[in-house]
Order: structure tokens, then sequence, then C-alpha cells
């Protein structure tokens, strides 16, 4: 069955870096892009930043430009998020994101969350 798998998320200091994992299992992962979401504390779940199947593009949400990079490995079928310049602010569950067409259906599909903590 389709699995998303999310790693790495921690309880980090204001400044720190962390790099998050998500493996991908079940579905044809290079065909699909794929996407950082988060949601904070009592927040709406936003979208962080976003790779296209072969990685030749990626956009960023103007909070995280700069400071986070999202890459993907196809041949590992697994996306990851480094970030960078951590702030209080990006306090939240990270989601890992699937978008794509199995059999000219769209698909969407989604991991079950990673909690990064930031403390000032």
């Amino acid at each position: 069955q389709v699995q998303l798998v999310e790693s790495g998320g921690d309880f980090v200091q204001s400044g720190g870096s962390l790099r998050l994992s998500c493996a991908a299992s079940g579905f044809a992962f290079s065909q699909f892009s794929m996407s950082w979401y988060r949601q904070p504390p009592g927040k709406e779940r936003e979208l962080v930043a976003t790779i296209t199947r072969a990685g030749a593009s990626t956009t960023y949400a103007d909070s995280v430009k700069g400071r986070f990079t999202i890459s993907r490995d196809n041949a590992k079928k697994t996306v990851y998020l480094q970030m960078t310049s951590l702030k209080p602010e990006d306090t939240a569950v990270y989601y890992c994101n699937a978008d794509g067409l199995t059999y000219y259906i769209r698909r969407v599909y989604w991991g079950q969350g990673t909690q990064v903590t930031v403390s000032s």
C-alpha cells in the first residue's frame, strides 16, 4: 500500500538546522511532484516547498526562502527538506505530500507528520 514516512523532526534551538526525510513506497514516486507542508499549533496547514518530478524546479513559501531547501532522490524514493537558520515560528508538524497521476487519475498522498520544535 501507499506509504509516506517522515523522519528527522526534533527539538532544536533557534538558529539551528534539521534535515527532514520522507520515504515513499507503493506508488510511482518519480511520477509525482513532492511537497512539504507544515501546520503550526492552532493554525492551518500551509505549503512550505514543492519539487517537480525530476527535481528540475523548486518553489518555496516566502517565509522559508533562503533558509530551507527541498530535494529528492528518485532512486531512493525519498524527498528531503534541509532547514537552516530555524526560528521559533518554524515550530510545526511537518507533512510530506505526493501529488500525481496514476492511470490518468489524480492521486494525493500524505504522510503522518513529524514534529519540529524550535526554542527561542
